[in-house]
């Protein structure tokens, strides 16, 4: 392996390390802010607001961060993203109220913003293995927030809803001091401008749908089947749900790396697609325990793909925006997803909702393949 690759490799585990230590202070607050929003001062659907605010504000503040770490490079960024999450956990923790919450979490979805791109750019950085790179990198992300979740869970069981984020905000402060070894290079991006908010390529309407079907309808609708059926264990028994939503994503985000890197990422996307359909339609038919536990794997095994998928397309200075671009898409179906699920599921059959959810999935999945045949071609 050469030096440049090694140093890419270095640099793509301590930038996940990072975000894998600050991304538990969020991932708790969809387990615990809907069925604790009392604890917190607000009403549910407050709860449903604040969930999405992290994600709105990306939408509009994407550009913002991306210039800020396109200019500063790796470690500045993620050391003050570092110390941003540790004042959002900690304000967690202590603030009460509808208002300070919202600007938590406003503070969190650019941060979030800020460590998920450095992730990205550092795992795309060398074209030689970013594939096996981008899978390594999300099986690291996920390993905090898969051992926060239980844990965090029977916590909040024995000791209330709030205590927890104390620990994740010391959590977060580990994270800044792992941020100092990061490289601080600048990053090149185009010379020419351009709209902020773009019309997305066919990468980008994948992940749209793919942010509206499984990070908005399906959570949304694993959350509902956790209160309904489970009772009072519902908390812990969600928690470990949403963990192995992350134990899969650490366990097979490098296998969907690696056969990425050996059968291309453009056919792995279509094939992982199509099963993503069959699965949803097995959870909507209330086949919770398969359906949902094959959502979660193929969810980790396609994480790596549209990230190379990215790179691969948009090389050399055009990289990092595209990046950024196409995870403001995911967010936007991220944030329209639970919406509409708030509006169809109470009057539409969950059969009828999750089936033409994932048919949209793998829609999406061919026309990204067929447009990226023409490209070849042309």
């Amino acid at each position: 392996m050469s030096a440049p690759a090694r140093a890419a490799d270095a640099a793509s585990r301590r930038s996940a390390t990072v975000l894998s230590l600050c991304l538990p202070s969020d991932v708790l607050l969809y387990l615990l802010l809907p069925m604790n929003a009392e604890a917190f001062g607000i009403s549910l659907p407050e709860a449903g607001i604040l969930l999405a605010a992290n994600r709105l504000v990306r939408i509009f503040g994407y550009s913002y961060v991306v210039r800020f770490y396109a200019r500063h490079g790796d470690r500045p960024t993620v050391m003050l993203a570092a110390l941003v999450s540790a004042l959002c956990a900690f304000g967690n923790s202590f603030f009460v109220g509808f208002w300070w919450l919202l600007i938590l979490r406003l503070g969190w979805g650019l941060t979030f913003g800020a460590l998920n791109l450095s992730t990205q750019a550092l795992a795309t950085s060398e074209p030689a293995g970013a594939a096996r790179r981008s899978g390594t990198s999300r099986a690291i992300i996920a390993i905090g927030p898969m051992l926060a979740l239980p844990l965090g869970a029977l916590i909040s069981l024995h000791f209330g809803p709030r205590v927890i984020f104390l620990i994740l905000g010391c959590c977060s402060l580990v994270a800044w001091v792992v941020a100092r070894g990061l490289p601080d290079l600048a990053h090149a991006m185009p010379s020419t401008g351009g709209r902020r908010f773009k019309a997305p390529d066919s990468i980008a309407m994948w992940s749209f749908v793919e942010g509206v079907a499984l990070d908005g309808l399906f959570i949304f609708g694993l959350s509902l089947q956790a209160q309904s059926v489970l009772g009072g264990n519902a908390v812990f028994i969600a928690g470990v749900l949403l963990a192995l939503r992350y134990a899969s994503e650490m366990l097979l985000s490098p296998l969907g790396g690696r056969a990425a890197a050996h059968f291309g990422a453009v056919r792995m996307l279509v094939i992982f697609s199509g099963l993503t359909t069959l699965a949803l339609t097995a959870f909507g038919f209330h086949w919770l325990i398969i359906g949902a536990g094959s959502v979660l794997i193929l969810r980790a095994l396609q994480l790596p793909l549209v990230t190379t998928l990215v790179a691969e397309r948009n090389p050399g200075a055009a990289r990092v925006q595209a990046l950024a671009g196409n995870a403001v898409w995911r967010d936007v179906g991220a944030g329209v997803g639970p919406l509409l699920a708030g509006v169809l599921l109470p009057i539409a059959s969950p059969s009828w909702v999750y089936s033409l959810a994932g048919l949209a999935v793998v829609i999406s999945a061919i026309i990204c393949s067929r447009y990226k045949v023409r490209e070849a071609t042309a």
